[in-house]
């Protein structure tokens, strides 16, 4: 059966089922909806966008909205919404969006704390921009301009409720020392809204957190074992090597010698520039598709796969084979990269654990363990520097570009938040 069909049978199930509330909403909840009523009128404006996407987060199968799926909001100084778009909760959304730029652009949650009736993700949204303006001043960056595009991935409506999933993308002119740059990166969140009246107040938002969904949980110990295990067994093969009987001495004209692979960083970070906003039809994408990024773009820079045919060992792809995954959890997940990368070998992809970020170079690695238990949840590759040196990164699952490094600007960073640096051999 083709995808086309499958669809439509989908969209014939889902329009046969009951309409369910979204939101169980307590009076209290429903007072404080009906309290954002005179929120701030909307800026911006609609365009179409032919493209979609598939929702980031395994979630529920809700009836899809062909209509609303091929909108994209954007902030600036488009005209304001008009017919069919004006009505509805639309314009709600839209005018989130705006006030989200703003506040982005300002630093200060200000602009949507009066008009998000979630006070707990008004803290969390204020905790965030609080920790971007403290880095920012410490940095001496000065971001001159930011746009907010918003694109509606999924939507579910039930009566006076709906539920909305949209992609936000972000892009922040920086200016630094008299050098400018361009940051991006793209967050997806949920919305709940509620009518009161004629209109449609936001009553909860979830950001989708991806960097904090490794795609296995392989244990620390396993994954400690197979790269002692995989340590033992190259140190073995190198050590049966057939050893001639002359004299390196007598004839260096004969000294034996490797030739070892060159690790092109410019090709790493240009290919992860490349497809740092969509994927690589060469490869699977993965639901967490931080590091299976992470390590195409390596790859791109010469590194050599070790392929061991066990997943637990060895940094491989080889694809997907009748329903079987082939590739290592080394080449997929951030934690296995991380102990991957840590362990000693004699060849192929190496890589030494550094101090800081300023000892980083194009085409090296930094992973991340948001709790401080040294689990690794999340990988990125450096692309370029700022003014002062110092790595900005790509990453995917949240798709970014020329992101700060050290990701104080995401929900998913933590006072427990640990790094992990990696330089990258030159010779492979």
């Amino acid at each position: 059966m083709s995808l086309r069909s499958d669809k439509q049978m989908a969209s014939r199930r889902a329009g046969k089922q009951e309409r369910q509330p979204l939101l169980n909403l307590s009076a209290s909840q429903k007072r404080l909806a009906q309290q954002h009523a005179q929120a701030g009128t909307t800026n911006g404006g609609a365009k179409q966008h032919k493209r979609q996407k598939p929702e980031p987060a395994a979630a529920e199968q809700p009836r899809m909205a062909a209509a609303s799926m091929t909108s994209l909001m954007r902030s600036g100084d488009s005209p304001p919404l008009s017919g069919e778009e004006a009505r509805g909760w639309k314009p709600a959304v839209h005018q989130y969006v705006s006030l989200y730029n703003q506040a982005e652009t300002e630093q200060h949650a200000a602009a949507v704390d009066g008009f998000v009736a979630d006070k707990e993700h008004c803290g969390r949204l204020r905790g965030r921009l609080n920790r971007l303006r403290e880095r920012d001043l410490l940095r001496g960056v000065l971001p001159s301009r930011s746009e907010t595009k918003a694109e509606l991935v999924r939507v579910q409506e039930s009566g006076a409720e709906a539920s909305v999933l949209i992609r936000l993308h972000i892009k922040r002119q920086i200016e630094h020392r008299g050098m400018r740059y361009i940051e991006e990166r793209k967050e997806v969140e949920r919305l709940w809204l509620a009518a009161a009246g004629e209109r449609w107040h936001i009553v909860r938002i979830e950001p989708i957190i991806a960097e904090r969904r490794p795609r296995f949980e392989l244990s620390f110990q396993d994954q400690q074992l197979a790269g002692e295990e995989e340590q033992q067994l190259e140190e073995e093969q190198f050590r049966l090597r057939s050893v001639p009987y002359l004299n390196y001495d007598l004839f260096a004209a004969f000294q034996p010698h490797t030739v070892r692979a060159l690790y092109r960083r410019d090709l790493a970070a240009a290919y992860a520039d490349r497809w740092w906003n969509e994927p690589n039809p060469a490869y699977e994408e993965f639901e967490v598709n931080c590091t299976n990024y992470i390590s195409q773009s390596v790859f791109a820079g010469n590194a050599p796969m070790n392929y061991t045919g066990n997943r637990g060992s060895g940094w491989w792809y080889k694809g997907r084979n009748g329903g079987r995954e082939w590739w290592s959890y080394s080449w997929s997940v951030s934690n296995a990269l991380t102990n991957y990368l840590s362990t000693p070998r004699q060849s192929g992809l190496r890589a030494r654990v550094v101090d800081s970020a300023e000892e980083l170079q194009l085409g090296d690695v930094i992973t991340y363990d948001w709790n401080g238990d040294n689990r690794f949840q999340h990988s990125t590759i450096v692309t370029a520097f700022d003014a002062a040196g110092m790595p900005l990164v790509n990453a995917n699952t949240v798709p970014s570009r020329h992101r700060y490094w050290d990701y104080r600007d995401s929900y998913a960073w933590t006072e427990q938040t640990r790094y992990r640096f990696f330089h990258i051999e030159d010779q492979l």
